[in-house]
């Protein structure tokens, strides 16, 4: 016979961390954290300068439970003024592939382009260059990758 355990402190806690857990890893994989660092550990102010650099380990800052890395102590400060001006589209991720399939798709971070002011970065191996396919009609597959995204 089994006795009922009203108030159990261990199960509680139990399922307490395990939803803290989740939570953490649900907030990660929103954004593209490759190799613990948002864009690979490129420096994302420094591609509004026409760059793709990568960050340094002493220059970090971090938004949204992300890691971001700088290349310089300059731009990690840009970055934590105004975090919101400097992340990638669509969490780092494809923003071609976005679009066409609302799939979270890999970036070659040196693969990226700044319109309207904003960072978007695509996906380009084996022959493949989605920001070729992105530039065809930016504003069209813009449209897309943003309605995908928020079902996302």
């Amino acid at each position: 016979m089994y006795a009922k355990q009203e108030n159990c402190p261990m199960k509680k806690s139990l399922i307490i961390i395990f939803l803290a857990l989740t939570a953490v890893a649900y907030s990660q994989k929103e954004t593209n954290t490759s190799k613990g660092y948002a864009l690979e550990g490129f420096d994302v102010v420094a591609y509004f300068g026409s760059e793709a650099i990568k960050g340094k380990k002493e220059h970090t800052a971090s938004y949204n439970e992300t890691s971001y890395k700088f290349s310089t102590t300059e731009n990690a400060e840009k970055f934590k003024n105004d975090p919101q001006k400097f992340i990638p589209q669509y969490g780092g991720w494809c923003a071609y592939a976005m679009a066409a399939k609302g799939k979270k798709v890999e970036v070659d971070p040196e693969t990226f382009e700044i319109r309207d002011g904003k960072l978007y970065v695509f996906y380009n191996s084996w022959g493949n260059n989605a920001l070729s396919k992105w530039v065809k009609d930016p504003v069209k597959y813009r449209k897309k990758a943003d309605a995908n995204w928020a079902k996302i």
